[in-house]
């Protein structure tokens, strides 16, 4: 009962989260991404640009 309960908050605090950092991510990506390109020549080949690599 207790996890299911829990369960639930756990999604609906996910959701949040989500909604509320969306604005902030597109604007990183729009300054991010404005930074990067230019003077940038050549780059990197096979990778998204502005995306760490996960080891």
């Amino acid at each position: 009962m207790f996890r299911a309960i829990a369960d639930v908050l756990r999604q609906i605090g996910a959701a949040l989260a989500t909604v509320v950092t969306l604005p902030f991510r597109a604007v990183a990506r729009l300054f991010g991404g404005a930074s990067r390109s230019g003077g940038r020549s050549g780059g990197r080949s096979g990778r998204r640009p502005g995306r760490a690599r996960r080891v």
